[in-house]
């Protein structure tokens, strides 16, 4: 793979402008950040061009990723569109030489993970996700407590969000275009997980209530489920849960709870508590979470291709929550446990 001189050197853009949270612009003021070049903008949206040119003055435009392609020398593209195109969008940029990186979820199916990784290491280029809550504050003081021993030696991981209501009329709450309701939220989740848990994945159950909130919603039968639920075994024993619902009137209280042979330690965006145990007593310590250093993320892209520094989030990495939530959604049409192809 060709290396750069300096960032400054690659010339990056964003496929996908749209207004919600405004990650075309996020995207590329991290890039900038990270050094690189802001240079190209995708959107089928006239008007989210006509912003993307305010926000960066002088950069180009085009109305379909095939235009781009073949007028713009842009190096690095980020993909910020709905789950279900990422595949064929990170294909199409791989196959005519451009690095990728895809936001979050990485592709909807464990099969559309295999196409884009051959095809970047077909046309030696870099692939990744922004996963960029692998830095979060959060994660990070997690891992920083767990590993000192603090709970000793880990037994089990559970995720959980959601609460009651109804989903929104939007794309993310269709389940053909989104992937269902643990893909949002719960690859993040499983991402953090995966932190935890150093051992290899063995089998994944899945579970999904569906059809109660859905007439009621825009999408109708592709509505997502109600609630998924998941089940994951590593090969060290441990063994890890995700839930993600709309139909739970009393959810459990933080994100994510992690339970050890000596103590349980909780988190959530902001703050962490841990529990452990003295003689009789239960010594409870409660904090704040640092500072996310998401900023990590782009950093790291632009190190690997101008120092050749190893990627954080490889492809290979990135699917592995992919996996798990593709063998979950099969699991739950089954009625099976299903064993993993990817450890």
């Amino acid at each position: 793979m060709k290396r750069f001189k300096q960032a400054k050197d690659i010339k990056v853009g964003v496929i996908g402008y749209g207004g919600a949270f405004n990650m075309g612009r996020g995207h590329l003021r991290e890039m900038m950040h990270a050094g690189m070049t802001p240079t190209a903008v995708v959107d089928v949206d006239k008007e989210r061009l006509k912003v993307a040119q305010e926000d960066f003055p002088g950069i180009e435009t085009y109305a379909s990723v095939s235009e781009m392609l073949r007028k713009s020398d842009v190096h690095l593209l980020a993909i910020i569109t709905p789950h279900n195109t990422h595949a064929k969008l990170a294909i199409q940029c791989l196959n005519a030489g451009r690095h990728v990186v895809c936001e979050k979820p990485f592709a909807i199916t464990t099969a559309e993970c295999d196409a884009m990784i051959a095809a970047a290491k077909k046309n030696k280029v870099m692939l990744s996700t922004y996963h960029n809550r692998h830095w979060d504050g959060c994660i990070l003081q997690a891992l920083k407590t767990i590993r000192s021993g603090a709970i000793g030696d880990v037994v089990r991981v559970e995720a959980h969000g959601g609460g009651y209501g109804k989903p929104g009329d939007w794309w993310r709450s269709s389940k053909s275009i989104s992937g269902g309701i643990l893909y949002d939220w719960g690859v993040h989740m499983l991402e953090y997980m995966l932190q935890i848990v150093n051992s290899e994945i063995v089998e994944v159950t899945g579970f999904a209530k569906t059809g109660f909130w859905a007439p009621q919603t825009a999408w109708k039968e592709d509505t997502n489920e109600d609630e998924g639920f998941a089940v994951i075994r590593f090969k060290n024993g441990t063994w890890g849960s995700l839930c993600i619902t709309q139909i739970d009137s009393n959810p459990k209280r933080g994100m994510i709870e992690v339970t050890g042979t000596k103590g349980s330690y909780l988190f959530d965006g902001g703050w962490f508590e841990v529990y452990t145990h003295s003689g009789k007593d239960t010594v409870i310590r409660k904090g704040q979470n640092p500072p996310s250093e998401w900023w990590a993320f782009y950093q790291n892209i632009a190190e690997h291709l101008t120092k050749g520094t190893p990627l954080v989030i490889t492809p290979e990495w990135a699917r592995r929550p992919i996996h798990i939530l593709d063998l979950a959604n099969q699991s739950a049409r089954k009625g099976k446990a299903l064993p993993a192809k990817y450890r």
